[in-house]
């Protein structure tokens, strides 16, 4: 299984961005995605997380309403669109895959990732 992540760069404070992720190997439609992020001396933290139809989507409270995640079974890809950035959303954004159940999900595999640099 790969993931590759695309779509970040540097951007000014109010700005948005698409991130896309493509996976390769597996089913795409079988797994739930998720989008997370890890900005420098930080924790790894969920952004959000799309279930295998994509119907139903959940964020963290620092994104909802500024970012809506969305799913291509078709082509294998999952997006993150990121409106309005903040300076604090500066990170490298990674794309996982899920297993077991929309609420209670597991990610078991990562891809490299994204980085996404917001001025002020």
């Amino acid at each position: 299984v790969q993931l590759q992540a695309c779509g970040g760069g540097l951007v000014q404070a109010g700005g948005s961005l698409r991130l896309s992720c493509v996976a390769s190997g597996g089913t795409f439609s079988n797994y739930l995605m998720g989008w997370f992020r890890q900005a420098p001396g930080k924790e790894r933290e969920f952004v959000a997380g799309i279930s295998r139809t994509g119907i139903l989507s959940n964020y963290a409270d620092y994104v909802r309403g500024r970012f809506t995640i969305s799913r291509d079974n078709t082509k294998n890809t999952v997006y993150l669109q990121m409106n309005n950035l903040k300076p604090e959303d500066t990170a490298v954004y990674l794309c996982a895959r899920g297993t077991r159940t929309f609420s209670d999900p597991s990610y078991d595999y990562w891809g490299q990732g994204t980085e996404v640099t917001v001025s002020s």
